[in-house]
């Protein structure tokens, strides 16, 4: 099989469609492209909002910026200005927010927040703290109790309230929703949380875990039984002393027996390691491997660049600094598979199809219009053989995702069943290539994997059980922000929030950096604790 991937170049004259206002009429100042270029950040010192220019040095993409107080801040935000460009080129126009802000009003991001008038973005992956307890004592974690002095544990009614805000979204309604914390499984409200979130019409429940609880199979059948479908397993590496240095115990035999009772359970994983410049960046290859021979119960990964949540000196974060393009060069440094410049492509590319689908259901769906930096990804497809391979090798994408804005804007604003309308369909048969795809892969199964991954109906249970969907893997990074790196330009974008006892709705950069409004509405909704803890406070855990 050839492995030539096709070059994902936009048409000349394409045009994409730019929205001028939010619903609520806030203008939306397009994402800017090309180095150099100005934007807002804030001073690592006192969080004041300051002017930041990010340019090209040595081939890198850094933000410098000066606070009159605290003097100049500089960092690597792309390690590679070519990869950062191509991010900008495979977005698809930004989005409207929603017509329901709870600060209809704002002024200023990220201040103004609970979501605002001016965000652009509504919520594609929804968090809900359980609790700030854990039954590890992580020495890279911020959001631990013990750590933090002060016990946040929501009643089941505060639950309720965030879970009913995410629903009340409009115009479209929150429907993934990711329980977190601390170790949420171990809330008192853990399973009537999970029941609540199914009754209330959520199609997507998750939660992030170190796995602990899930090595016994009675819980992880009850988490199934009461309505989970997917563990994001915090998964820093294949080898003990990864875990011994990030997690402070040996865990890789608990990770394993976790990871079979979910098997057993019938629910899927998401792997989510948090990686570290020169600690465990070597192992990103190797936890790529472990999902492909897992496939059968792993669908996704989704590294995390390390976020620098307390102070830290300049050498230190030059040292310790991971960046997207980082992940993207050790992708194929240790594993071959995956091309940097061809085969990677921002979240925000997915907007063509979600527009396809909405437009073919009558209905507004939920739509990922992320800032193109804050993420990159792909899809793997793996054979009966387990062999992995980019659908950029058979799928032209760049040509396939534009066509698919083209005829999202053409299509029928009837309510049909998704895939159904075959001549439609068959129009980007053109862009398959069935020589070049994996063993097994037509044009047809392919249309229904792509279903599978938007209706999971289709993509899990008997469906998946009887080949109605080719086995895929989902590889992406996403790289949270720290004082250091702040853009505001990708906080107003933001499509991975936070719901709050409060009624409120945050997004995930301006919940646990920027403003840190975690901090204050734990605090609101708390009780003490003696002081004690051993954590640093300098590092995001990225899933426990």
């Amino acid at each position: 099989m050839s492995t030539q991937a096709f070059a994902p170049k936009k048409a000349e004259g394409f045009h994409i469609l730019q929205p001028e206002t939010t619903y609520t009429g806030a203008p939306i100042k397009p994402v800017p492209k090309g180095l150099p270029k100005i934007t807002q950040s804030l001073c690592p010192e006192c969080s004041k909002i300051i002017e930041a220019v990010l340019s090209e040095e040595d081939g890198k993409v850094v933000m410098e910026k000066t606070c009159p107080e605290h003097g100049f801040f500089k960092d690597t935000v792309y390690s590679d200005a070519k990869l950062y460009r191509k991010m900008e080129e495979w977005t698809f126009g930004d989005n409207r927010g929603v017509e329901n802000p709870a600060v209809p009003d704002a002024t200023e991001c990220p201040t103004d927040c609970g979501l605002c008038s001016m965000h652009t973005s509504h919520t594609g992956l929804a968090n809900v703290d359980l609790t700030n307890r854990c039954n590890l004592t992580c020495p890279v974690c911020f959001a631990n109790a013990n750590v933090q002095g002060y016990l946040y544990e929501p009643d089941k009614e505060h639950v309720r309230k965030m879970l009913q805000a995410l629903r009340d979204e409009r115009p479209v309604a929150g429907r993934i929703v990711q329980f977190s914390g601390g170790e949420p499984t171990i809330a008192s409200t853990w399973f009537d949380a999970l029941r609540m979130a199914k009754e209330m019409g959520f199609s997507h429940i998750q939660c992030a875990s170190n796995g602990i609880l899930f090595a016994d199979l009675e819980f992880a059948e009850k988490s199934k039984e009461a309505g989970l479908h997917t563990i994001y397993l915090q998964f820093d590496g294949v080898t003990d002393d990864i875990y011994l240095r990030t997690r402070g115990q040996r865990l890789m035999e608990t990770k394993l027996k976790a990871i079979e009772n979910i098997r057993k359970a019938g629910m899927k994983i998401c792997l989510v390691p948090t990686i570290v410049k020169g600690f465990n960046d070597h192992e990103v290859g190797d936890i790529l491997k472990f999902a492909i021979d897992n496939i059968d119960v792993i669908s996704a990964i989704s590294y995390q660049p390390v976020a620098f949540t307390g102070r830290i000196n300049r050498r230190e974060l030059e040292q310790k600094r991971y960046t997207m393009s980082d992940f993207a060069h050790d992708v194929h440094r240790q594993t071959g598979i995956c091309d940097p410049y061809e085969d990677w492509f921002p979240l925000a590319c997915v907007a063509p199809f979600s527009k396809l689908v909405s437009a073919l259901r009558g209905e507004m769906t939920t739509h990922l219009t992320p800032h193109p930096h804050c993420s990159l990804g792909t899809y793997l497809f793996v054979d009966q053989h387990k062999r992995a391979t980019p659908v950029t090798r058979f799928v032209d994408v760049g040509a396939f995702l534009q066509d698919m804005d083209l005829m999202s804007r053409k299509a029928s604003k009837a309510r049909v069943k998704l895939f159904t309308k075959i001549n439609l369909w068959s129009k980007f048969k053109r862009h398959f290539h069935e020589d070049r795809a994996p063993e097994g892969l037509t044009f047809a199964k392919f249309l229904q994997t792509l279903q599978g991954l938007t209706d999971k109906r289709y993509g899990r249970g008997e469906a998946e059980k009887k080949g109605f969907t080719f086995k895929t893997l989902m590889v992406a990074g996403m790289h949270f922000m720290d004082h250091y790196n702040y853009d505001i330009e990708r906080v107003k974008r933001c499509v991975i929030h936070y719901a709050a006892p409060n009624g409120r709705i945050y997004p995930f950069c301006a919940y646990n950096g920027g403003p840190t409004f975690r901090e204050k509405i734990e605090k609101e909704f708390s009780t003490p604790l003696p002081a004690a803890g051993n954590g640093c406070g300098k590092f995001t855990c990225g899933g426990c």
